[in-house]
């Protein structure tokens, strides 16, 4: 479920006293520009415009404080609600050192039929960072990015490996010939302009590139690219690589508008879906309730607190029907979750089974040899004979190798992955091809004896071997139902095959798994047919339910 509401929360060595007060300055200076009354404002709830109210409570303690502000702006029509609301927060039981700020905006829509517009970062957000020196970790958060100059490597090495980070760390990068200020200024600004509050934001100099990257030595990030840097990243494990997303310089320059959306979706959905720290989560919930009618009748005044308390009834019906929405978005990701782990668990029985069987060939290979007095040749280390490519537009430029194999897709896309830097990815999308041509052969010739994972299943002893897990020939009924999915894996092929030049690629090949990429392979069996598979597309994830 994209995630529609923005959430910030970050932390501030300023004492509650001086923290609030700023929060507070600011939060006034924000209404004033959007030409609200805050000429009078008290706790409770105050109008300070038509439509627009202002809910406020604060508490003190031995065990802390807090101050809490809830701006709803209703929109004329079918505009719906606009909620923001700021928070203050102090705990002696957790940090009498560290004050926590959190800063919440969600529309909320007139009608439940309709979809809730995303909020983006607001002007408030903004303010709030220049004035509190907020931090994340033993990372500051800006409103602007921060440059990297080389002597910032081993500092900002150490913001990425801290265990506290919240946040991720998104790294921007400077072509080569470049101008560091004007491509900032250019692109930059524009791809980080949903970021603020999100996310920590770094400019990688020139200079300091190559540096960067050889300390992050299987999470680089290269020059014109984006890469956003999750919490809990392991520099010295290769795999972790995956769950680290880059974007390319051609996404990035192409449309940085379009590309701002896509970097800070992720920021913004882990922004919603983790814990909230202790001081902030234990806070009780907030029940305005209005300040009695001080003119009029008896009567007039019990008419006004009660039309009052029936908007706050139906706002606190409003909150009620959102969290259920929430919770069932919730559970549905739990249960996709949990069937994506039963897939890699069944796949990780059936790469193991092969593993074991691999093992008893190397076994029984080894035997032969020895009893042949060729002890050494049985025991010698494997060498990897072929000529494998290093990048996927080199593989594409070497599928005329395939004799059964055609490729149909957009070479932009494919080529685009390679700024991903995951190399077992161009690996593994080799070995399938190199699977497929052999399967490819077969099928030409009526002797495959079935579809392609049939034959990863049970390969014949010249073949060559690819795991059957990771080969899937149906899609699921939601994707094959819904036209907009559909659309996505219909791929050219010629019209020998098809009269309308298209088809339905719905077998597919797992290349690669990450939260954000797990690209695959599309192809199309029409061995029977042209003698030939279709490859239509090596590329990201399509869409389907859980992406």
């Amino acid at each position: 479920m994209e995630p529609r509401s923005y959430r910030m929360v970050v932390s501030t060595s300023q004492d509650y006293v001086a923290a609030s007060a700023n929060a507070e300055r600011q939060l006034f200076d924000w209404l004033t520009g959007k030409r609200y009354d805050t000429s009078a404002l008290d706790e409770g709830r105050n109008e300070i415009a038509t439509g627009v109210t202002l809910d406020h409570d604060e508490t003190s303690g031995q065990q802390g404080a807090y101050k809490r502000w809830r701006l709803r702006e209703t929109r004329p029509g079918n505009g719906g609600t606009w909620q923001s609301t700021l928070v203050v927060r102090a705990d002696h039981r957790e940090d009498e050192r560290r004050t926590w700020v959190q800063l919440d905006i969600e529309h909320r829509p007139a009608s439940p039929d309709q979809f809730p517009t995303r909020a983006n970062t607001p002007k408030i957000a903004k303010l709030l960072l220049e004035s509190l020196a907020a931090q994340d970790g033993l990372a500051d958060v800006t409103a602007t990015p921060y440059f990297i100059e080389p002597a910032d490597i081993p500092e900002v090495i150490e913001e990425l490996c801290d265990a506290d980070r919240r946040l991720p760390i998104v790294v921007a990068t400077v072509p080569q010939g470049q101008d560091t200020a004007r491509w900032t200024k250019e692109v930059v600004d524009k791809a980080f302009a949903h970021l603020p509050g999100l996310a920590i934001l770094y400019v990688l100099t020139p200079e300091a590139l190559p540096l960067f990257n050889r300390a992050l030595e299987y999470h680089p990030v290269y020059g014109g690219g984006i890469r956003t840097y999750l919490p809990g990243i392991d520099l010295a494990w290769k795999p972790d690589a995956e769950r680290h997303p880059v974007m390319g310089r051609p996404t990035v320059e192409a449309n940085p508008r379009k590309a701002a959306a896509v970097l800070a979706s992720l920021p913004q959905r882990l922004a919603l879906r983790q814990p909230l720290p202790t001081p902030l989560d234990t806070l009780p919930v907030q029940r305005t309730r209005p300040r009695p009618t001080l003119q009029g009748t008896e009567l007039e005044k019990l008419r006004a607190d009660n039309e009052t308390l029936n908007v706050m009834l139906g706002e606190a019906e409003q909150t009620e029907a959102i969290r259920a929405d929430e919770i069932s978005g919730l559970r549905t990701e739990l249960k996709h979750t949990e069937q994506r782990e039963d897939e890699l668990r069944g796949e990780n029985e059936e790469l193991e089974a092969e593993l074991r069987g691999l093992r008893r060939q190397v076994r029984a290979l080894q035997v032969s040899l020895e009893k042949m007095g060729q002890y050494e040749l049985a025991h010698a280390p494997g060498e990897d004979t072929s000529s494998r490519p290093a990048t996927f537009a080199e593989l594409l430029s070497r599928f005329s190798e395939f004799e059964n194999l055609h490729f149909t897709g957009n070479g932009r896309c494919t080529r685009d992955l390679d700024v991903q830097s995951v190399p077992n990815w161009v690996e593994t999308a080799w070995d399938a091809l190199l699977a497929l041509q052999d399967y490819a052969r077969a099928s030409a010739e009526g002797a495959a004896g079935g579809d392609f994972r049939s034959w990863c299943s049970r390969p014949p002893k010249e073949a060559y071997p690819f795991s059957a897990g990771k080969v899937k020939m149906k899609e699921s009924e939601t994707v094959g139902n819904r036209g907009a999915w559909r659309k996505e894996r219909t791929f050219p092929v010629p019209v020998t095959v098809e009269p309308s030049g298209e088809v339905y690629m719905e077998a597919h090949i797992r290349v690669g798994s990450s939260n954000t990429i797990s690209p695959r392979l599309h192809f199309y069996d029409d061995g029977p047919g042209t003698g030939r598979v279709y490859v239509g597309y090596i590329g990201p994830h399509l869409t389907n339910t859980k992406t």
